[in-house]
């Protein structure tokens, strides 16, 4: 197939200077295409991606399939009638380094399936290796930003005086996204890795917070242009993200845990709450986007300092306070995405109130989420036990060591409630009971049973009673 043919693009009606999209219906193939792409980058790409970390056989046939749909999305966004956009749209143009990095994922892996030892292949198999997973693991953050590419090119947003902001509510709202995946997937399987490292959570979390606070002291202002006080602001709030994590770096140092990152979320979002708008909705998404930022601050204080007794997550069981951080932090991150300041004129003008909007974009993060969900728990239900921690599973309601979390009861002995079935040793006679050697914050779980092993099971399976 000719490049002319794969790259060709369909009729676009000239469009007044200033006007980025035209006011026509999208089109039912435009819907289509939208399915297609959301489908096969959205969702297929990403449980590849899984299968291929967990060596599953379904890697190359989920692969296959995500590909010859992402083919067909592409040939449906070139023949769309209804709404017609700008020639050289962000969307349209970053398409093509999506494809080009879908086409190098699927070639690499078709190579490696072939499992060649000799010859030049054999040679560079190694490096060929690692560019495969490095690409399938930069793929969803490719298809991520291709998807805000498509939202903005649809409504025409983002332009001129607009891109600024728009780029800073796009990539400070991923950002909490993402932060909300990370804490997610360490929640699952990073604690084999912290005590590798001899590190706590805290640390990487203050290692970015550091970093992305000095980004955003230099860069939240236009050089060379007046200030304003959404300058003064962003910039503020640079200064105390890298401040407050140097202080945090400091207190984590020793593998110890602290509350620096849950206090510069409580900080900044006590800071967007207070951020003064133009119009009334945009002030109440912007406070409600504060709430929800300031309430993951508040329960990671929690989760640490009385869920886990400043002691690292250990396994095999996950609380259910443990996921309000980061369910919290993707619901900010899509409230502050959501707010930019032609959105909120658009809204305006339609006569959408604030709650309802907000409703929106929370379901919208509750299905983030539960893709979240379904990607780390697909890894440890089918990863090879060797590469986890320990598989989570939900406390049996039969089982007698079963007990309930009371915020009332959280200064009892740390002793009298032991969460770690992975380091009970066995019943003592007589009584039934389990016996649990002491053990500190830093400490590997010490595995007992006949075997050497504990009976575990992913959360997503039914539970053996």
């Amino acid at each position: 197939m000719s490049s002319s043919i794969l790259f060709a693009r369909h009729e676009h009606h000239e469009l007044p200077d200033g006007q980025h999209a035209t006011d026509d219906p999208l089109g039912f193939i435009m819907y289509l295409h939208i399915f297609a792409m959301g489908l096969a980058f959205g969702i297929l790409y990403p449980v590849g991606m899984i299968f291929g970390l967990a060596r599953s056989k379904w890697h190359v046939p989920t692969q296959i399939t995500a590909s010859c749909l992402a083919i067909v999305g592409f040939f449906l966004g070139h023949a769309h009638k209804g709404r017609q956009y700008s020639a050289h749209n962000i969307h349209s143009r970053f398409a093509k380094y999506l494809l080009f990095t879908a086409v190098a994922q699927v070639s690499l892996g078709v190579v490696l399936k072939l499992h060649i030892e000799k010859g030049l292949i054999g040679k560079i198999r190694r490096p060929l290796v690692i560019a495969h997973l490095v690409i399938a693991i930069i793929m969803p953050a490719f298809s991520w930003v291709q998807m805000g590419f498509g939202a903005i090119t649809i409504t025409g947003f983002c332009h001129e005086d607009h891109l600024g902001q728009c780029l800073a509510h796009g990539i400070m709202g991923s950002s909490f996204i993402a932060y909300g995946l990370f804490l997610l997937v360490m929640l699952f399987v990073g604690e084999r890795m912290l005590d590798r490292q001899g590190r706590s959570q805290e640390f990487y979390d203050n290692f970015i917070i550091t970093l992305w606070g000095i980004v955003n002291t230099f860069t939240e202002h236009r050089w060379g242009q007046p200030w304003n006080h959404k300058d003064y602001q962003h910039t503020a709030m640079g200064i105390i993200w890298w401040c407050a994590g140097m202080v945090g770096l400091f207190l984590s140092r020793n593998g110890t845990r602290n509350h620096i990152p849950a206090l510069v979320m409580i900080f900044t979002g006590y800071a967007m709450s207070q951020h003064s708008q133009n119009l009334e909705i945009s002030t109440k998404v912007h406070a409600m986007f504060g709430l929800a930022l300031t309430c993951a601050g508040a329960a990671r204080i929690v989760e640490i300092s009385f869920v886990l007794k400043d002691r690292p997550h250990r396994g095999p069981y996950i609380f259910a306070w443990q996921y309000l951080p980061p369910f919290l932090l993707v619901e900010s991150g899509m409230l502050f995405m959501g707010a930019t300041e032609e959105q909120m004129h658009y809204l305006h003008d339609i006569g959408i109130m604030h709650s309802s909007y907000i409703l929106i974009l929370t379901s919208i993060a509750f299905l983030i989420f539960l893709l979240f969900l379904c990607l780390v728990n697909l890894y440890v239900r089918l990863a090879p036990p060797s590469s986890l921690s320990f598989p989570p599973t939900r406390v049996p309601d039969s089982d007698p060591d079963s007990f309930d979390l009371d915020l009332e009861e959280l200064d009892a002995d740390h002793d009298d409630i032991e969460p770690y079935r992975a380091n009970q040793g066995p019943r003592s006679a007589g009584t039934g009971a389990r016996t649990s050697p002491e053990r500190g914050p830093r400490n590997p779980p010490i595995i007992d049973g006949d075997n050497g092993a504990v009976e575990m099971q992913p959360f997503l399976s039914e539970d053996r009673r």
